[in-house]
Protein backbone atom coordinates (compact mmCIF):
# COMPACT_ATOMS: atom_id res chain seq x y z
CA UNK A 1 0.00 0.00 0.00
CA UNK A 2 2.74 2.45 1.26
CA UNK A 3 4.53 1.36 -1.95
CA UNK A 4 1.67 2.22 -4.32
CA UNK A 5 0.79 5.40 -2.73
CA UNK A 6 5.03 6.90 -2.94
CA UNK A 7 4.36 6.22 -6.86
CA UNK A 8 1.40 8.58 -6.60
CA UNK A 9 2.64 12.18 -7.67
CA UNK A 10 -0.35 15.12 -6.22
CA UNK A 11 0.38 17.98 -8.04
CA UNK A 12 -1.73 21.14 -7.15
CA UNK A 13 -4.45 21.31 -9.60
CA UNK A 14 -5.69 24.45 -10.74
CA UNK A 15 -8.63 23.06 -12.26
CA UNK A 16 -11.33 21.36 -10.32
CA UNK A 17 -11.81 17.26 -10.50
CA UNK A 18 -13.91 15.26 -8.06
CA UNK A 19 -12.52 12.18 -9.37
CA UNK A 20 -10.02 12.00 -6.37
CA UNK A 21 -10.24 8.51 -5.27
CA UNK A 22 -7.01 7.55 -7.26
CA UNK A 23 -5.18 10.03 -5.74
CA UNK A 24 -6.20 9.81 -2.11
CA UNK A 25 -6.60 5.65 -2.23
CA UNK A 26 -4.55 4.66 -5.28
CA UNK A 27 -3.93 1.16 -4.02
CA UNK A 28 -7.88 0.59 -3.38
CA UNK A 29 -8.25 2.15 -7.05
CA UNK A 30 -5.67 -0.44 -8.52
CA UNK A 31 -7.15 -3.34 -6.63
CA UNK A 32 -10.68 -2.50 -7.73
CA UNK A 33 -9.10 -2.56 -11.45
CA UNK A 34 -7.94 -6.03 -10.98
CA UNK A 35 -10.14 -8.24 -8.53
CA UNK A 36 -13.42 -5.97 -9.25
CA UNK A 37 -16.35 -4.60 -6.78
CA UNK A 38 -15.62 -7.28 -3.89
CA UNK A 39 -11.94 -8.16 -3.16
CA UNK A 40 -10.09 -9.15 0.63
CA UNK A 41 -6.73 -7.85 1.65
CA UNK A 42 -4.84 -7.67 5.18
CA UNK A 43 -2.65 -4.89 7.33
CA UNK A 44 -0.69 -6.61 9.77
CA UNK A 45 -2.87 -9.24 11.50
CA UNK A 46 -6.15 -7.82 10.20
CA UNK A 47 -8.48 -9.24 7.37
CA UNK A 48 -10.53 -6.89 5.51
CA UNK A 49 -12.99 -7.10 3.39
CA UNK A 50 -13.66 -4.32 0.39
CA UNK A 51 -16.89 -3.68 -0.35
CA UNK A 52 -17.74 -1.97 -3.49
CA UNK A 53 -20.84 -3.98 -4.66
CA UNK A 54 -23.87 -1.73 -4.42
CA UNK A 55 -26.22 -4.15 -4.50
CA UNK A 56 -24.02 -6.02 -1.20
CA UNK A 57 -24.11 -2.84 0.71
CA UNK A 58 -27.41 -2.15 0.47
CA UNK A 59 -28.09 -6.04 1.68
CA UNK A 60 -25.20 -5.33 4.91
CA UNK A 61 -26.55 -1.91 5.63
CA UNK A 62 -29.88 -3.29 6.00
CA UNK A 63 -28.34 -5.53 9.13
CA UNK A 64 -29.65 -4.72 12.45
CA UNK A 65 -27.56 -7.54 14.45
CA UNK A 66 -25.32 -6.03 17.21
CA UNK A 67 -22.99 -9.04 15.88
CA UNK A 68 -22.14 -6.32 12.86
CA UNK A 69 -20.61 -3.16 15.01
CA UNK A 70 -17.76 -0.87 14.92
CA UNK A 71 -14.22 -2.27 14.23
CA UNK A 72 -12.10 -3.43 17.19
CA UNK A 73 -9.32 -1.57 15.65
CA UNK A 74 -11.11 1.68 15.85
CA UNK A 75 -10.84 1.39 19.89
CA UNK A 76 -7.52 0.01 19.79
CA UNK A 77 -5.34 2.21 17.20
CA UNK A 78 -7.59 5.30 17.20
CA UNK A 79 -7.69 5.53 20.93
CA UNK A 80 -6.32 8.69 21.95
CA UNK A 81 -8.51 10.26 19.83
CA UNK A 82 -12.13 8.24 20.42
CA UNK A 83 -11.49 6.14 23.67
CA UNK A 84 -14.60 4.06 23.47
CA UNK A 85 -17.42 6.42 23.24
CA UNK A 86 -20.31 6.26 21.01
CA UNK A 87 -18.75 6.28 17.59
CA UNK A 88 -16.00 2.95 18.46
CA UNK A 89 -17.96 1.19 21.13
CA UNK A 90 -20.19 -2.45 20.52
CA UNK A 91 -23.32 -4.19 22.13
CA UNK A 92 -24.88 -3.04 25.34
CA UNK A 93 -22.48 0.24 25.79
CA UNK A 94 -23.30 1.64 22.54
CA UNK A 95 -27.00 0.67 22.78
CA UNK A 96 -26.58 2.58 26.52
CA UNK A 97 -24.32 5.55 24.82
CA UNK A 98 -27.13 6.00 21.90
CA UNK A 99 -29.87 6.13 24.09
CA UNK A 100 -28.50 8.77 26.02
CA UNK A 101 -26.99 10.86 23.22
CA UNK A 102 -29.27 10.60 20.38
CA UNK A 103 -32.26 12.25 22.02
CA UNK A 104 -30.36 15.74 22.63
CA UNK A 105 -29.96 15.78 18.90
CA UNK A 106 -33.52 14.87 17.60
CA UNK A 107 -34.95 17.71 15.73
CA UNK A 108 -37.33 18.88 18.37
CA UNK A 109 -33.88 19.83 20.19
CA UNK A 110 -31.88 21.01 17.25
CA UNK A 111 -34.95 23.28 16.73
CA UNK A 112 -34.18 24.92 20.21
CA UNK A 113 -30.58 25.38 19.27
CA UNK A 114 -30.99 27.36 15.99
CA UNK A 115 -31.09 30.91 17.18
CA UNK A 116 -27.39 30.03 19.05
CA UNK A 117 -26.52 28.57 15.72
CA UNK A 118 -27.73 32.09 13.65
CA UNK A 119 -25.62 34.31 16.71
CA UNK A 120 -22.33 32.28 16.15
CA UNK A 121 -22.34 32.29 12.52
CA UNK A 122 -23.74 36.14 12.75
CA UNK A 123 -20.33 36.89 15.05
CA UNK A 124 -18.65 34.81 11.95
CA UNK A 125 -20.26 37.37 9.00
CA UNK A 126 -19.50 40.11 10.47
CA UNK A 127 -15.92 39.14 11.34
CA UNK A 128 -15.25 38.79 7.60
CA UNK A 129 -17.12 42.01 6.85
CA UNK A 130 -14.93 43.97 9.32
CA UNK A 131 -11.88 42.39 7.38
CA UNK A 132 -13.65 43.07 3.76
CA UNK A 133 -14.13 46.63 5.26
CA UNK A 134 -10.60 47.20 5.70
CA UNK A 135 -9.54 46.31 2.40
CA UNK A 136 -11.75 48.68 0.69
CA UNK A 137 -15.00 45.96 -0.17
CA UNK A 138 -13.11 42.55 -1.79
CA UNK A 139 -10.34 40.69 0.28
CA UNK A 140 -8.93 37.20 -0.03
CA UNK A 141 -9.82 35.22 3.43
CA UNK A 142 -8.35 31.62 4.25
CA UNK A 143 -12.36 30.84 5.35
CA UNK A 144 -11.71 26.47 6.57
CA UNK A 145 -10.28 28.02 9.82
CA UNK A 146 -13.08 30.47 10.63
CA UNK A 147 -15.09 27.95 9.76
CA UNK A 148 -13.75 25.71 12.44
CA UNK A 149 -13.90 28.29 14.58
CA UNK A 150 -17.87 28.80 14.18
CA UNK A 151 -18.26 25.12 14.32
CA UNK A 152 -16.41 24.79 17.49
CA UNK A 153 -18.60 27.63 18.93
CA UNK A 154 -21.73 26.02 17.89
CA UNK A 155 -21.17 22.20 19.90
CA UNK A 156 -19.09 23.75 22.70
CA UNK A 157 -22.49 26.06 23.94
CA UNK A 158 -25.03 23.66 22.42
CA UNK A 159 -23.58 20.26 23.93
CA UNK A 160 -21.67 21.79 26.48
CA UNK A 161 -22.51 25.43 27.67
CA UNK A 162 -19.41 27.00 27.40
CA UNK A 163 -18.40 29.56 24.71
CA UNK A 164 -15.66 28.76 21.89
CA UNK A 165 -13.14 30.59 24.60
CA UNK A 166 -13.18 27.75 26.72
CA UNK A 167 -13.34 24.54 24.75
CA UNK A 168 -10.45 26.16 22.06
CA UNK A 169 -7.52 24.60 23.95
CA UNK A 170 -9.61 21.26 23.60
CA UNK A 171 -10.63 21.93 19.71
CA UNK A 172 -6.34 22.41 19.13
CA UNK A 173 -5.32 19.71 21.17
CA UNK A 174 -8.04 17.18 18.95
CA UNK A 175 -7.04 19.10 16.14
CA UNK A 176 -3.28 17.82 16.98
CA UNK A 177 -4.27 14.44 17.56
CA UNK A 178 -5.83 13.98 14.21
CA UNK A 179 -3.33 15.36 12.26
CA UNK A 180 -0.84 13.04 14.14
CA UNK A 181 -3.31 9.82 13.95
CA UNK A 182 -3.77 10.43 9.93
CA UNK A 183 0.01 9.92 9.09
CA UNK A 184 -0.65 6.94 10.22
CA UNK A 185 -3.23 6.21 7.05
CA UNK A 186 -4.70 3.31 7.22
CA UNK A 187 -1.53 0.65 7.61
CA UNK A 188 -3.55 -0.64 10.41
CA UNK A 189 -3.18 -3.69 11.97
CA UNK A 190 0.47 -4.07 13.22
CA UNK A 191 0.95 -5.82 16.14
CA UNK A 192 2.55 -4.06 19.36
CA UNK A 193 3.10 -0.93 17.14
CA UNK A 194 0.72 1.97 19.05
CA UNK A 195 3.09 0.41 22.33
CA UNK A 196 6.67 1.53 21.01
CA UNK A 197 7.83 4.96 21.83
CA UNK A 198 7.97 6.46 18.57
CA UNK A 199 8.27 9.95 18.32
CA UNK A 200 4.59 10.25 16.62
CA UNK A 201 2.99 8.00 19.90
CA UNK A 202 4.92 9.68 22.35
CA UNK A 203 3.34 13.19 20.88
CA UNK A 204 -0.40 11.28 20.67
CA UNK A 205 0.54 9.96 23.83
CA UNK A 206 1.34 13.98 25.51
CA UNK A 207 -1.71 15.46 23.58
CA UNK A 208 -4.06 12.75 24.41
CA UNK A 209 -3.43 13.17 28.43
CA UNK A 210 -3.47 17.05 27.94
CA UNK A 211 -7.15 16.82 26.44
CA UNK A 212 -8.38 13.96 28.52
CA UNK A 213 -7.56 16.59 31.64
CA UNK A 214 -8.72 19.26 30.08
CA UNK A 215 -12.12 17.84 29.46
CA UNK A 216 -12.47 16.88 33.02
CA UNK A 217 -11.90 19.85 34.21
CA UNK A 218 -14.89 21.35 32.11
CA UNK A 219 -16.70 18.32 33.54
CA UNK A 220 -15.73 18.64 37.14
CA UNK A 221 -16.96 22.70 36.79
CA UNK A 222 -20.60 20.83 35.52
CA UNK A 223 -20.75 18.95 38.75
CA UNK A 224 -19.98 22.05 40.72
CA UNK A 225 -22.73 24.12 38.73
CA UNK A 226 -25.45 21.67 38.07
CA UNK A 227 -27.38 24.37 36.48
CA UNK A 228 -27.92 23.56 32.65
CA UNK A 229 -29.89 21.17 30.63
CA UNK A 230 -27.40 20.16 27.89
CA UNK A 231 -25.39 17.04 26.70
CA UNK A 232 -22.63 17.27 29.13
CA UNK A 233 -25.60 16.94 31.73
CA UNK A 234 -27.20 13.78 30.24
CA UNK A 235 -23.49 12.24 29.59
CA UNK A 236 -22.97 13.31 33.30
CA UNK A 237 -26.71 11.43 34.36
CA UNK A 238 -25.89 8.77 31.61
CA UNK A 239 -22.98 7.87 33.78
CA UNK A 240 -23.90 7.01 37.15
CA UNK A 241 -27.28 5.64 36.06
CA UNK A 242 -25.60 2.90 33.67
CA UNK A 243 -25.02 -0.87 35.81
CA UNK A 244 -22.36 -1.55 32.53
CA UNK A 245 -20.16 1.77 34.16
CA UNK A 246 -18.01 0.86 37.19
CA UNK A 247 -17.46 3.76 39.61
CA UNK A 248 -13.82 4.37 38.45
CA UNK A 249 -14.50 4.26 34.93
CA UNK A 250 -17.10 7.21 34.96
CA UNK A 251 -14.82 9.99 33.94
CA UNK A 252 -13.46 7.76 31.15
CA UNK A 253 -16.92 7.42 30.11
CA UNK A 254 -17.76 11.00 30.25
CA UNK A 255 -14.48 11.99 28.62
CA UNK A 256 -14.37 9.74 25.72
CA UNK A 257 -18.18 10.67 24.48
CA UNK A 258 -17.07 14.04 25.05
CA UNK A 259 -14.38 13.45 22.56
CA UNK A 260 -16.06 11.60 20.14
CA UNK A 261 -19.19 14.77 19.95
CA UNK A 262 -16.43 17.53 20.05
CA UNK A 263 -14.66 15.79 16.80
CA UNK A 264 -17.72 14.29 15.16
CA UNK A 265 -20.15 17.68 15.85
CA UNK A 266 -16.81 20.20 14.89
CA UNK A 267 -14.57 18.40 12.41
CA UNK A 268 -16.98 17.39 9.75
CA UNK A 269 -19.44 20.07 9.95
CA UNK A 270 -16.23 22.39 9.51
CA UNK A 271 -15.07 20.71 6.65
CA UNK A 272 -18.31 20.07 4.74
CA UNK A 273 -19.14 23.78 4.73
CA UNK A 274 -15.97 24.37 3.38
CA UNK A 275 -16.47 21.91 0.35
CA UNK A 276 -20.00 23.64 -0.28
CA UNK A 277 -18.47 27.06 -0.37
CA UNK A 278 -15.51 25.56 -2.73
CA UNK A 279 -18.32 24.47 -5.26
CA UNK A 280 -20.59 27.57 -5.15
CA UNK A 281 -17.33 29.32 -5.73
CA UNK A 282 -16.90 27.54 -8.61
CA UNK A 283 -20.50 27.00 -9.94
CA UNK A 284 -21.50 30.87 -10.03
CA UNK A 285 -24.65 30.08 -11.79
CA UNK A 286 -25.72 28.25 -8.19
CA UNK A 287 -24.09 30.70 -5.94
CA UNK A 288 -26.97 33.06 -7.93
CA UNK A 289 -30.01 30.50 -7.66
CA UNK A 290 -29.52 29.60 -4.27
CA UNK A 291 -29.12 33.50 -3.25
CA UNK A 292 -32.03 34.24 -4.73
CA UNK A 293 -34.03 31.26 -2.83
CA UNK A 294 -32.09 32.81 0.53
CA UNK A 295 -33.14 36.32 0.29
CA UNK A 296 -36.63 35.51 -1.03
CA UNK A 297 -37.37 33.35 2.33
CA UNK A 298 -35.11 35.21 4.71
CA UNK A 299 -35.74 38.73 3.47
CA UNK A 300 -32.70 39.61 5.48
CA UNK A 301 -33.70 38.05 8.46
CA UNK A 302 -32.01 35.60 10.44
CA UNK A 303 -33.29 32.15 9.54
CA UNK A 304 -35.42 30.20 11.56
CA UNK A 305 -36.92 26.65 11.67
CA UNK A 306 -39.81 27.09 8.91
CA UNK A 307 -37.26 29.14 6.66
CA UNK A 308 -34.87 26.31 6.77
CA UNK A 309 -37.22 24.04 5.58
CA UNK A 310 -38.11 26.35 2.89
CA UNK A 311 -34.72 26.26 1.15
CA UNK A 312 -35.17 23.18 -1.43
CA UNK A 313 -32.32 24.72 -3.56
CA UNK A 314 -29.93 25.20 -0.41
CA UNK A 315 -30.46 21.22 0.54
CA UNK A 316 -29.77 20.12 -2.63
CA UNK A 317 -26.86 21.70 -2.96
CA UNK A 318 -25.44 20.28 0.44
CA UNK A 319 -26.89 16.51 -0.66
CA UNK A 320 -24.75 17.20 -3.85
CA UNK A 321 -21.47 18.51 -1.63
CA UNK A 322 -22.07 15.91 0.63
CA UNK A 323 -22.18 13.24 -2.43
CA UNK A 324 -18.64 14.53 -4.20
CA UNK A 325 -17.05 15.01 -0.45
CA UNK A 326 -18.35 12.81 2.00
CA UNK A 327 -16.75 13.73 5.56
CA UNK A 328 -15.58 10.09 6.03
CA UNK A 329 -14.46 8.31 3.32
CA UNK A 330 -15.63 4.97 4.39
CA UNK A 331 -18.19 2.91 6.63
CA UNK A 332 -16.25 0.13 8.37
CA UNK A 333 -17.70 -2.41 9.86
CA UNK A 334 -16.30 -5.40 12.05
CA UNK A 335 -18.24 -9.38 12.41
CA UNK A 336 -18.67 -10.63 15.80
CA UNK A 337 -20.10 -13.68 14.60
CA UNK A 338 -19.53 -15.36 10.83
CA UNK A 339 -22.24 -13.93 8.58
CA UNK A 340 -23.99 -14.89 5.14
CA UNK A 341 -24.21 -11.74 3.08
CA UNK A 342 -25.99 -13.34 -0.53
CA UNK A 343 -24.14 -15.90 -1.90
CA UNK A 344 -20.89 -14.75 0.51
CA UNK A 345 -20.07 -16.27 4.02
CA UNK A 346 -18.04 -13.70 5.92
CA UNK A 347 -15.89 -15.34 8.85
CA UNK A 348 -15.78 -13.42 12.18
CA UNK A 349 -13.31 -11.18 12.85
CA UNK A 350 -12.77 -9.78 9.20
CA UNK A 351 -13.21 -6.46 8.66
CA UNK A 352 -16.23 -4.76 6.20
CA UNK A 353 -15.05 -1.26 3.91
CA UNK A 354 -17.54 0.88 2.42
CA UNK A 355 -15.97 2.91 0.10
CA UNK A 356 -17.82 5.57 0.17
CA UNK A 357 -16.52 7.98 -2.29
CA UNK A 358 -16.65 5.20 -5.20
CA UNK A 359 -20.22 4.13 -4.34
CA UNK A 360 -21.30 7.88 -4.69
CA UNK A 361 -19.41 8.14 -7.61
CA UNK A 362 -20.25 4.95 -9.59
CA UNK A 363 -21.94 5.38 -13.10
CA UNK A 364 -23.65 2.96 -12.86
CA UNK A 365 -26.34 3.98 -9.85
CA UNK A 366 -25.35 8.12 -10.61
CA UNK A 367 -25.62 8.07 -14.51
CA UNK A 368 -22.92 9.11 -16.66
CA UNK A 369 -22.52 12.28 -14.75
CA UNK A 370 -21.40 10.89 -11.75
CA UNK A 371 -18.04 13.07 -11.17
CA UNK A 372 -20.18 16.47 -12.03
CA UNK A 373 -21.57 18.81 -9.65
CA UNK A 374 -24.82 18.65 -10.55
CA UNK A 375 -27.40 19.39 -7.10
CA UNK A 376 -30.81 18.92 -9.65
CA UNK A 377 -30.42 15.25 -9.42
CA UNK A 378 -31.95 15.97 -5.68
CA UNK A 379 -34.71 18.17 -6.60
CA UNK A 380 -37.18 15.05 -6.05
CA UNK A 381 -35.40 13.89 -3.08
CA UNK A 382 -32.23 11.02 -2.53
CA UNK A 383 -34.61 8.38 -3.15
CA UNK A 384 -35.14 9.72 -6.53
CA UNK A 385 -31.51 10.95 -7.59
CA UNK A 386 -30.12 7.18 -8.20
CA UNK A 387 -30.77 3.54 -8.95
CA UNK A 388 -30.15 2.65 -5.41
CA UNK A 389 -30.55 5.30 -2.62
CA UNK A 390 -29.14 2.98 -0.30
CA UNK A 391 -25.45 3.82 -1.24
CA UNK A 392 -26.05 7.06 -0.29
CA UNK A 393 -24.11 7.12 2.89
CA UNK A 394 -22.50 10.48 3.76
CA UNK A 395 -23.91 10.05 7.83
CA UNK A 396 -23.18 6.63 7.25
CA UNK A 397 -25.56 2.99 7.34
CA UNK A 398 -27.42 1.60 9.81
CA UNK A 399 -28.09 1.73 12.98
CA UNK A 400 -24.95 3.18 13.32
CA UNK A 401 -26.35 6.44 11.34
CA UNK A 402 -24.65 9.67 12.92
CA UNK A 403 -26.75 10.78 16.02
CA UNK A 404 -26.08 14.12 14.45
CA UNK A 405 -27.19 14.41 11.54
CA UNK A 406 -30.32 16.75 12.03
CA UNK A 407 -27.90 18.78 13.96
CA UNK A 408 -25.17 19.24 11.06
CA UNK A 409 -27.86 19.83 8.56
CA UNK A 410 -29.55 22.79 9.81
CA UNK A 411 -25.60 24.17 11.41
CA UNK A 412 -24.87 23.69 7.82
CA UNK A 413 -28.15 25.67 6.00
CA UNK A 414 -27.46 28.72 8.48
CA UNK A 415 -24.52 29.28 7.61
CA UNK A 416 -24.34 29.01 4.01
CA UNK A 417 -27.77 31.30 4.10
CA UNK A 418 -26.00 33.80 5.92
CA UNK A 419 -22.24 33.63 4.06
CA UNK A 420 -24.80 33.79 0.68
CA UNK A 421 -26.96 37.11 1.81
CA UNK A 422 -24.13 38.72 2.90
CA UNK A 423 -21.18 37.91 0.73
CA UNK A 424 -20.72 37.36 -3.09
CA UNK A 425 -17.15 34.75 -3.49
CA UNK A 426 -15.42 33.50 -5.99
CA UNK A 427 -12.01 30.81 -5.81
CA UNK A 428 -8.71 32.79 -5.16
CA UNK A 429 -5.82 31.93 -7.51
CA UNK A 430 -4.08 30.56 -4.78
CA UNK A 431 -6.77 27.91 -4.38
CA UNK A 432 -5.29 24.78 -5.21
CA UNK A 433 -7.78 21.74 -5.27
CA UNK A 434 -6.56 18.82 -3.29
CA UNK A 435 -8.51 16.73 -1.42
CA UNK A 436 -6.82 14.53 1.38
CA UNK A 437 -7.14 12.13 3.79
CA UNK A 438 -7.46 13.64 7.21
CA UNK A 439 -9.37 11.01 8.72
CA UNK A 440 -12.10 12.87 7.20
CA UNK A 441 -11.77 14.02 3.66
CA UNK A 442 -10.75 17.98 3.40
CA UNK A 443 -9.24 20.60 1.41
CA UNK A 444 -5.30 20.00 2.16
CA UNK A 445 -4.26 22.98 1.60
CA UNK A 446 -6.84 25.40 2.91
CA UNK A 447 -9.51 26.88 1.66
CA UNK A 448 -9.18 30.74 -0.18
CA UNK A 449 -11.77 32.93 -1.82
CA UNK A 450 -12.72 36.02 -2.75
CA UNK A 451 -15.44 37.53 -0.33
CA UNK A 452 -17.17 40.53 -1.94
CA UNK A 453 -20.48 42.62 0.25
CA UNK A 454 -23.19 42.18 -1.09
Amino acid sequence: MKKIQSKVVKKPNQQISHNYNSIVFPYFELWRKDYGSIFTYSTGNMQHLYVGDPVLVKEISMNTSLDLGKPSFLQKERRPLFGQGILTSNGAKWAHQRKVIAPQLYMDKVKGMIKLMGDSAMSLVTLWESKIDSEGGIREIKVDEDLRNFSADIISKACFGSSYSKGQEIFQKLRGLQNVMSKQGLFLGVPGLRFLPTTSNRELWKLEKEVNSLILKVVNERKEAKSENDLLQMLLEGANNNDEVSLDSIDGFIVDNCKNIYFAGHETTATSASWILILLASHPEWQTRVRDEVVEICGGSLPDFNMLRKMKLLTMVIQEALRLYPPAPFVTRELFQSTKFGDLLVPKGVHLWFPIICLHQDPEIWGPEAQKFNPDRFSHGIGKACKIPQVYIPFGTGPRTCAGQNFAMVEMKIVISLILSKFSFSLSPDYSHTPAFNLVIEPQNGVDLFMKKM
